[in-house]
């Protein structure tokens, strides 16, 4: 019961040697961070969930293979990804960290190895991979997706 006491009083924690979290303060909210249901998400799965398609939230495209898509699509074989820009390294927004940078960084340039291995693993199981950044215009992310998933699903049925 002590450790969860220190630990939820901010001022009695500090961060081990070699944490990644350089205080109390900037563990809880990196803690917070939302790793599905994010605002984007949410809005471009209303938006696609209005126009009649059905969907996996946060499922694993394939079963073997350790993660999960924001979006699957089963019968078409489309995974679905919006990525945030700090985390998956956007070419436009990311901005390398001030604190803890060896950690962070590298922490980074795993998620877009990972990404890019997430990729190239569902091409050659025949799926059709869709990344999109969460800065991107919402209306213009899902009618890619509602087209693709339909061209697939007519193509696959034929």
């Amino acid at each position: 019961m002590e450790g969860w006491l220190a630990v939820s009083d901010p001022e009695a924690w500090t961060p081990p040697e070699g944490s990644w979290a350089s205080s109390a303060a900037r563990r809880k909210n990196m803690q917070a961070i939302r790793s599905r249901d994010t605002k984007p998400e949410r809005l471009i799965r209303r938006l696609v969930h209005a126009s009649g398609l059905r969907y996996r939230v946060a499922a694993k495209p394939l079963p073997d293979l350790r993660r999960t898509a924001d979006m699957v699509f089963r019968p078409a074989k489309v995974a679905v990804f919006i990525d945030g820009c700090y985390w998956h390294g956007c070419p436009e927004h990311y901005v390398p960290p001030k604190t803890n940078p060896g950690y962070w960084s590298d922490k980074v340039a795993r998620n877009v190895a990972r990404d890019r291995d997430t990729d190239q693993r569902l091409a050659e199981a025949g799926w059709l991979v869709l990344r999109f950044w969460e800065h991107q215009d919402s209306d213009t992310c899902a009618l890619t997706i509602v087209s693709a998933v339909r061209e697939r699903r007519n193509a696959l049925a034929r």
